[in-house]
């Protein structure tokens, strides 16, 4: 029995041994082996995610406090592209339009100054009148209400240096004041026209917006945002604020 396992070992090595010697692939074969198994499976990946990105969804930082206290540095806000129209990839072309933004919704843009891309809300649709009175916002002609956390409703905001929460079309969100800071409380009445949106910031005293760069044509809007993905706290070593991930915006 143990000559037979010798013998039956010393076939296969002899077998092993006469087998002719695998050729190294040329440089030729190398690299389309490496486009076929890495580069072309990653490329065909970033090209679905670029695409994706491009046309149906896509996330945005945000870097300064314009929208606090509802959008904080720091968040990174999910953005919808197809809550109004469907875009050619890559590209501001409309293939087909089915809804247009509405007051109080926060939106994604490009900035009619420099293009670049902003976050702010809605205040006011093609047709409507704006003013703002010692930061009291009117809509074709109309006060806003203001109200404490508390469900006080507050009837000056000259000298506000708190967060009060603002009805603009039946949307409830948090704005905020701050008196010394330099800013214009007092703009308009401008008609927003045919094709156009009248954006601000929820930090009403620090934000730029349309009462700076003006009215922004619907098709720079990229989209509406309605929820964060996850939040960064920079001041405190970039930790994670589990509370914010998923929030929804309103």
């Amino acid at each position: 029995m143990v000559e037979s396992k010798s013998s039956a070992e010393e076939t296969v090595t002899g077998a092993e041994k006469d087998a002719p010697a695998k050729a190294p692939m040329t440089w030729g074969q190398r690299t389309r082996h490496i486009w076929r198994e890495w580069i072309r499976p990653i490329l065909v990946v970033v090209i679905v995610l670029s695409t994706f990105r491009s046309a149906v969804a896509d996330w945005n930082d945000v870097p300064t406090p314009s929208m606090d206290p509802t959008i904080l540095v720091g968040d990174r806000i999910l953005v919808n592209k197809l809550a109004y129209d469907l875009k050619v990839p890559f590209t501001r072309y409309h293939l087909a339009e089915w809804g247009a933004p509405k007051r109080g919704e926060i939106v994604v843009f490009f900035s009619p100054r420099d293009e670049t891309r902003m976050v702010k809300r809605v205040v006011g649709v093609p047709g409507d009148v704006i003013e703002l009175r010692s930061n009291r916002l009117y809509v074709n002609g109309e006060p806003l209400s203001y109200t404490t956390s508390d469900g006080v409703e507050v009837n000056s905001l000259r000298n506000a240096d708190d967060v009060y929460i603002e009805n603009l079309d039946g949307v409830e969100h948090a704005v905020q004041f701050t008196p010394r800071t330099p800013a214009p409380r007092t703009f308009g009445p401008v008609t927003v026209p045919e094709g156009h949106y009248f954006m601000m910031g929820d930090n009403r005293d620090n934000s730029f917006d349309s009462r700076g760069f003006g009215f922004v044509e619907r098709r720079r809007i990229v989209g509406r945002s309605s929820r964060v993905a996850l939040s960064l706290d920079s001041s405190r070593y970039y930790l994670p604020r589990w509370g914010r991930f998923f929030h929804g915006l309103r």
